[in-house]
């Protein structure tokens, strides 16, 4: 299984420089993917910019989404041609990871119809393929034929039908081991059943911290950000990986469940959480 990192982009206060800094660290350091986290209503980096950024002082890791929430992306031609300037930019490296979204505030606050999402998620796959096939006259034409790879997250039956029809995978966004294998299967039986060829990428995220302050960063910074979630966000923190014990084990039980990439997201953005888990993840 490989170990990708995710950009301390929603972490409050930090500057360009040190995000430019991570990724290039998280590079030397043998990662195989940056991560980022999607929302509008928060202080956090926008997803596409942040991996801009960090394509211009990489050449190998991967630049992944983890996932964009797609139905927010209402002008499909001009998220097609963003995504495929991306995607030359960084050489074929994106990857672009899509979800349908769930909070009221990120839509009201983009004049979107929560209520529409799906529909509005499954147009943008359609017309984002058709543009990176040149079917719309939008330019550039993607280095990866057809374009970027797109991983389908989500949890509902819904969202591993989409994977069948329109992604190369399945992303999980945070949950346990077993719910990861119980899903995969269910990926998998979609796969099947639409006469996709080969097998569908698995990946999963998930938090970590360490060093002296671990437990005290995750809490701080998970409560925080997932305070519209109520009880949820004690859940959340509470299964952050705080300690070499618990990131070994992690790496360990989503490895046996068959998942093909994990991407750990930092509660803490100091650099030295990228040295911290690749001696403990990577070793």
């Amino acid at each position: 299984m490989e170990i990708g990192i995710g950009l301390p982009t929603t972490i409050s206060d930090v500057d360009g420089k040190r995000m430019v800094e991570w990724a290039r660290r998280a590079e030397q350091r043998g990662f195989s993917s940056l991560g980022v986290i999607d929302r509008v209503v928060y202080g956090n980096y926008e997803p596409l910019i942040a991996l801009a950024g960090a394509a211009t002082v990489t050449e190998r890791i991967r630049l992944t989404t983890s996932v964009l929430l797609a139905p927010l992306r209402t002008n499909h031609a001009e998220f097609a041609k963003q995504a495929a300037t991306l995607d030359r930019l960084s050489n074929g490296r994106l990857v672009l990871g899509l979800g349908i979204g769930g909070r009221e505030d990120d839509f009201e606050a983009s004049g979107t119809d929560l209520g529409a999402r799906a529909k509005d998620m499954d147009a943008l796959l359609d017309r984002s393929a058709a543009a990176w096939r040149g079917d719309l006259g939008v330019g550039p034409t993607p280095v990866t034929p057809g374009g970027p790879q797109v991983l389908i997250g989500g949890s509902a039956p819904a969202s591993f039908r989409r994977v069948a029809k329109y992604g190369a995978g399945w992303i999980m966004g945070g949950g346990s081991p077993d719910e990861f294998r119980k899903s995969a299967a269910a990926v998998r039986e979609e796969w099947s059943a639409a006469g996709r060829a080969g097998s569908p990428r698995l990946a999963a995220l998930g938090y970590f911290a360490l060093g002296p302050n671990a437990r005290e960063a995750a809490d701080t910074y998970l409560h925080h950000y997932y305070s519209w979630l109520g009880p949820i966000a004690d859940y959340i923190a509470g299964a952050a990986a705080v300690s070499p014990e618990l990131v070994r084990g992690a790496v360990d039980a989503f490895t046996d469940a068959g998942c093909d990439e994990l991407i750990l997201f930092p509660c803490d953005a100091d650099l030295s959480q990228v040295d911290l888990l690749a001696d403990v993840a990577l070793s």
